[in-house]
């Protein structure tokens, strides 16, 4: 999955893919590096960085209040992160609203359902949340990529998807 952030002022495109159980290969502007990740706590990740040093982060990770915006806690020091809203690759327009026809919301990656927000038949505004997954040991809330109805809702609360199962329908 890849994002387009902004971290105090500066844009960085960011990508994660899982290599291991544990361990995910992230890329910040085009330099790849191997990390493996643990949950500490509600908001923490303990990260432990390959290669020669095996530096290690302990990062606190939570909202902020304004949507689209994270708190992001590393060394003691807070920086606001900013996501566009932007995945690439999925098949899902998050930004716009104003998709037309059909559109399918999938899994960014493999993950199990937690929640199902809505149901068939539901109307729904853009952007609204419709399903939580849980992948990567995070909650994502995958939200309606525009304004409509739920045509229908593919899974259950508690299944297991791919990445890139089609996971519900917005007509």
């Amino acid at each position: 999955m890849t994002f387009d952030v902004e971290v105090n002022g500066r844009g960085r495109t960011i990508s994660i893919e899982r290599a291991t159980a544990d361990h995910y290969r992230v890329i910040v502007d085009g330099h790849a590096q191997l990390v493996d990740a643990k949950r500490v706590g509600s908001f923490g990740l303990s990260l432990l960085f390959d290669g020669a040093d095996r530096s290690s982060r302990e990062i606190q990770v939570s909202p902020s209040g304004v949507p689209g915006e994270m708190l992001v806690g590393i060394d003691g020091k807070s920086v606001t992160v900013v996501l566009n809203g932007r995945r690439t690759g999925h098949g899902v327009a998050e930004g716009g609203g104003h998709a037309r026809g059909e559109q399918s919301v999938v899994a960014p990656m493999p993950g199990r359902v937690v929640r199902l927000l809505v149901a068939g038949g539901d109307d729904v505004i853009a952007r609204q949340p419709i399903i939580v997954v849980e992948a990567m040991k995070m909650e994502n809330e995958l939200r309606s990529p525009k304004a409509g109805r739920v045509k229908e809702i593919a899974v259950k609360a508690g299944e297991s998807v791919v990445a890139g199962r089609v996971l519900a329908v917005i007509e």
